[in-house]
């Protein structure tokens, strides 16, 4: 039996491969099976650190601004010299300023300063995962790190983050960085909101960045504002795009500015991955990530995987650290089965305590695979 493993991390004790090849050791003790593991993610926050066995990868470190404008070492994936695979997160993420929220001031200028980095390491396509954000300046920080003015009436500078948008007159391109032109653009998004209004990026997300009620409706306010202006410049920009509103309208940047594809993350993964090809020649699909529920159906990396299995009508079972009553959901999603690990009331320091979750998933890989033998 051709076995194909794309197991996501269980967040906090194993990472993708590590996972990966404790199920692998198991399938092979049966002589007749072989598995192959590719370590998987969906482009959201650990990203990076799931996909850095790939091989010819290596991880890379560059001084950024963080979301409050200050010195911060961030990290982004290269593979094969050609491909950078980033998280916003890194530079200009929520953890980063948690106990000194500020959706005001915040911006993605870090999120430039990743991408100018690649830029002179001669690098021109990119992956980068935009979930996690800090920030709801509509992507006007990174433009502004990548060479783009954004100037008051009297043809000074405005300031970084929202706050500077309300004295907005004019954006001009002409210092944009040119090598951006010859680059492509593919963005981990998996959610579908627009810019503006009340399923917009301010209104759905300023509450978990900080923002109260007044200070919503006057981010909704600046980002209307700096679509208008975006008009001027770029007559097709588009505030209705799925995926626009995400990362505090990060998505609208990329989208109207570098022309960059707005997808789900596990389907951009999955592609790079080729694992199309594998899937199609494999016999069963084996996936699962730490927590199995209701989001878990609603999208997130088993279920994108599962859905590329269902295409060639192959077989998936998932492996999952927890699961909830809304786990079942997955199995109208193409996952025909699912197995949590744990077998005993332990606390969640011991459920997450790598040893044990080893051991764990081993056990119970091992019983899943006796029984299938069975009826081989």
């Amino acid at each position: 039996m051709n076995v194909l493993i794309l197991i996501d991390s269980f967040k906090g004790s194993l990472s993708s491969i590590e996972a990966g090849n404790i199920i692998k050791s198991v399938i092979e003790k049966y002589p007749t099976n072989q598995a192959k593991v590719l370590p998987i993610a969906d482009g959201g926050e650990g990203t990076i650190d799931s996909l850095k066995e790939i091989e010819n990868s290596k991880i890379v470190k560059v001084k950024v601004h963080d979301p409050l404008m200050k010195p911060h070492l961030a990290k982004y994936l290269i593979v094969d010299n050609k491909l950078a695979i980033m998280e916003m997160s890194e530079s200009s993420g929520l953890t980063l300023i948690k106990n000194n929220l500020n959706p005001m001031i915040a911006t993605t200028f870090g999120v430039g300063d990743m991408i100018k980095d690649a830029l002179d390491k001669n690098i021109r396509d990119f992956i980068i995962g935009i979930g996690g954000s800090a920030t709801n300046d509509a992507g006007c920080g990174m433009l502004k790190s990548l060479g783009a003015k954004f100037l008051d009436k009297n043809g000074f500078e405005i300031e970084v983050g929202p706050i500077g948008i309300e004295n907005l007159d004019k954006i001009e391109l002409k210092n944009l960085d040119k090598r951006l032109y010859n680059s492509k653009f593919q963005i981990a998004c998996d959610v579908d909101n627009p810019l503006l209004g009340k399923n917009g990026a301010s209104f759905v997300f300023g509450p978990q960045k900080g923002a109260d009620e007044n200070q919503v409706k006057k981010l909704d306010f600046l980002l209307e504002k700096f679509h208008k202006k975006t008009l001027e410049i770029l007559p097709s920009a588009s505030e209705k795009t799925a995926g626009v509103g995400a990362a505090g309208g990060l998505g609208y940047a990329f989208k109207n500015y570098l022309n960059a594809k707005l997808k789900p993350g596990i389907e951009i993964i999955l592609e790079m991955l080729n694992a199309e090809k594998l899937i199609k020649n494999c016999d069963l699909i084996i996936t699962g990530e730490g927590k199995m529920d209701f989001q878990t159906s609603m999208g997130k990396t088993p279920v994108g995987i599962a859905k590329l299995a269902k295409k060639y009508d192959k077989k998936v079972i998932a492996f999952c650290g927890v699961c909830d009553n809304d786990a079942v959901n997955v199995n109208d999603k193409g996952i025909d089965a699912f197995f949590p690990i744990i077998n005993d009331c332990i606390s969640y320091e011991k459920a997450m305590d790598k040893k044990i979750s080893k051991e764990n998933l081993y056990r119970c890989t091992d019983q899943v695979f006796k029984l299938i033998n069975l009826w081989r």
